[in-house]
C-alpha cells in the first residue's frame, strides 16, 4: 500500500512531533480511516519529506512522530510561469491539476477581452485560494515537494508587460517556430501565456508582440484552451525540461 503524503503549511525542520491542520487530520482520520502505527510522508514546501507515524488519532485531531528528514528534489530543471485566461467551469480547476503535474512552478490567472468568466474581488480571492488547495493535493498525489504559486489575478496587458528575463511565449497557428525548434532558453525559464476559450483579440496579440512574445506553433489542429496549455507544457519539458 502506497503511504499516504500529506502537505503541512509550517516548516518541520528541526520538529520530532507534529499535529496535523484540521483539513489534513480529517482526511487521514475520516477519509482514509488511518490508526495508530501506520506510516505517513509529511512535506512541507522546503523541498524535503518527514517520514513520520501516527501516535494519536481522535475525532478532530491526528498526531504523528517525525522519523526522519531528507532532501527528494523532483523539481524540473525548467521554470515554467503559466499565464492562463480564466476558463468556465472546471477547466480551470483541470488546467491547474494538470499544471502542477506537469511541473509548472507558477500560475498567474488572467482576465482577456473574451474571457468568460465574471468574478467580483470577494468571489475572485476564494477561487484564488481554491486553486492553491488544487495545487497542493496535485503535489500530494505527484510526489513534488515545493508548492507551485497561484497568483492573484491579473490583466492580460499587465501580466505581458512583466519584466522577468523569460522567454516569452504565445501559441499562434501561423507561427515561425514550433516548440521544438525554438533557437534559445534562457536560464530564468519561460513564460507562457494561453489564451481563453475564444482566443486572443487581434488588439491584445499585437500587444504580446509590443512586449516581445515569440509566437511558437503546437500544429496543425485548433486546441482546447486546457488542450492547448497542457500540450505546450509538455512539450517544452520534453525539449528543456525533465520528461522523457
Amino acid at each position: 500500500m502506497r503511504v499516504p503524503r500529506i502537505y503541512h503549511p509550517v516548516s518541520l525542520l528541526g520538529q520530532t512531533q507534529c499535529e496535523l491542520t484540521e483539513e489534513a487530520a480529517n482526511h487521514v482520520g475520516r477519509v482514509l480511516r488511518m490508526k495508530v502505527g501506520e506510516r505517513l510522508e509529511l512535506f512541507d514546501g522546503s523541498n524535503h519529506i518527514y517520514p513520520s507515524v501516527i501516535t494519536q488519532v481522535s475525532k478532530k485531531a491526528v498526531g504523528v512522530e517525525i522519523l526522519d528528514r531528507q532532501f527528494d528534489d523532483r523539481e524540473s530543471p525548467l521554470h515554467i510561469h503559466l499565464g492562463q485566461v480564466m476558463s468556465r467551469g472546471e477547466k480551470m480547476e483541470f488546467t491547474i491539476q494538470k499544471s502542477v503535474e506537469l511541473g509548472v512552478k507558477v500560475i498567474t490567472p488572467l482576465w482577456s477581452e473574451r474571457c468568460g468568466v465574471k468574478l467580483d474581488a470577494e468571489r475572485m480571492a476564494k477561487k484564488i485560494q481554491q486553486w492553491q488547495k488544487i495545487a497542493i493535493s496535485a503535489c500530494e498525489q505527484c510526489g513534488r515537494n515545493v508548492i507551485p504559486e497561484i497568483r492573484p489575478m491579473m490583466k492580460l496587458e499587465e501580466w505581458c508587460a512583466e519584466q522577468d528575463g523569460m522567454l516569452k511565449l504565445n501559441l499562434h497557428p501561423r507561427a515561425k517556430y514550433s516548440i521544438r525548434t525554438l533557437p534559445t532558453m534562457p536560464p530564468e525559464g519561460v513564460r507562457l501565456l494561453i489564451g481563453s476559450e475564444g482566443g486572443l483579440s487581434p488588439q491584445e496579440i499585437a500587444q504580446t508582440e509590443q512586449q516581445g512574445f515569440t509566437e511558437v506553433l503546437l500544429g496543425k489542429r485548433v486546441l482546447r484552451t486546457e488542450t492547448a496549455a497542457l500540450s505546450a507544457i509538455t512539450a517544452l519539458q520534453v525539449c528543456f525540461g525533465d520528461l522523457a
